[in-house]
C-alpha cells in the first residue's frame, strides 16, 4: 500500500525504540494496564508516535476498563485505515495509521458501552503521543 509517509524499516528502527517498532511495525501489543495514556484525563489530540499526523482527540476518549485507551471514533474518517486480522484464532479489525502504515491496535463493535459509534478503538498508547489542549 502507497503511504504519504514512507521509510525503510532501517529507518523506522533508528526513529523508534524497540517497543514502540515493536507495536508500530510489528503489530505487537503492549501488556494491559501499561500504557501512559489509559487512564489520562488530559484533554488534546493523540498522534501517531511513527509519524505525527492526528489521530484521535480525547472528547471521544472513554473509559472501558479494558486495559488500553479507548475512543469511539477517529479524529477523521481518513486517519486511520482498517484491515480484517485473523492473527490469535479470531476475526478482528486493525486499525493502522493512514498516513504511514503503523499499527494503532483493534476496533470492536456491539459491546454495549453506549458510545454514539457503539465502537471500541482499542489503541496502544505507546502507538500515539499527547499534544495537551493550550489554556
Amino acid at each position: 500500500m502507497g503511504y504519504r509517509v514512507q521509510n525503510t524499516e532501517e529507518e523506522w528502527r533508528n526513529k523508534l525504540t524497540p517497543q514502540e517498532y515493536r507495536v508500530l511495525r510489528e503489530a505487537g501489543t503492549e501488556a494491559p494496564g501499561t500504557g501512559e495514556y489509559e487512564h489520562t484525563k488530559t484533554t488534546g489530540v493523540y498522534r501517531c508516535r511513527a509519524c505525527g499526523v492526528e489521530l484521535f482527540r480525547s472528547d471521544t476518549k472513554f473509559e472501558s476498563h479494558c486495559g488500553w485507551p479507548s475512543f469511539y471514533a477517529p479524529l477523521a474518517g481518513d486517519s486511520v485505515e482498517y484491515v480484517e486480522d485473523t492473527s490469535m484464532f479470531s476475526k478482528r479489525v486493525e486499525v493502522r495509521c493512514a498516513s504511514c502504515g503503523s499499527h494503532l491496535g483493534h476496533v470492536f463493535e456491539g459491546e454495549g458501552y453506549g458510545t454514539p459509534t457503539d465502537q471500541r478503538y482499542c489503541i496502544n498508547s505507546i502507538s500515539m503521543t499527547l499534544d495537551p489542549d493550550q489554556a
